[in-house]
């Protein structure tokens, strides 16, 4: 039975997507040391099967306070009606043998529901792997196409952008 678990060790993540022949990005480390409870391990007796990394964003600048690029904006604000503060789902992996079994579903069912609890209205995701898309398209988010950015391979793609407006 799979459990999330907010917060972790980046060392004991660093190693487990390690083992599944990736590597932690910069981003991705400086996010979970800046607050920990940004990163939500997805744990079956405690052996780490998936992951998932958030922050809080906006639509007018980035987290670290860079202005958001006037294509990325264009596409938050005027094709997803999202405008001002939202949660960024960052980033979510889950291994391969744990896939097709509802994880996927459970964890949004999950990540909605707190995110909604923290009093954001909004969740955007940038993804590009066929079962993110299938997922966020199954769960009502709307969807564009088009900004460009590095990957977790590092390299530079256009990527789905998907947001879903959580109402009361």
């Amino acid at each position: 039975m799979v459990v999330f678990s907010h917060g972790g060790d980046v060392e004991k993540l660093r190693d487990y997507i390690a083992s599944i022949g990736l590597k932690l990005g910069e981003t991705e480390e400086r996010l979970i040391r800046e607050d920990p409870e940004r990163l939500i391990l997805w744990l079956d007796n405690d052996l780490i099967v998936g992951h998932a990394i958030w922050h809080s964003s906006n639509t007018k600048q980035h987290p670290d306070g860079e202005p958001r690029e006037f294509d990325d904006r264009n596409i938050l604000e005027k094709e997803l009606k999202i405008v001002g503060d939202f949660v960024e789902l960052h980033e979510i992996w889950l291994s391969d043998s744990y896939r097709g079994l509802g994880y996927g579903s459970k964890f949004f069912d999950y990540f909605e529901s707190i995110v909604k609890d923290m009093g954001y209205k909004a969740i955007v995701y940038y993804a590009d792997h066929p079962a993110a898309l299938k997922i966020c398209t199954q769960r009502g988010y709307r969807q564009a196409f088009g900004v460009e950015l590095d990957g977790i391979r590092g390299v530079k793609t256009k990527y789905y952008v998907f947001a879903k407006k959580l109402v009361d």
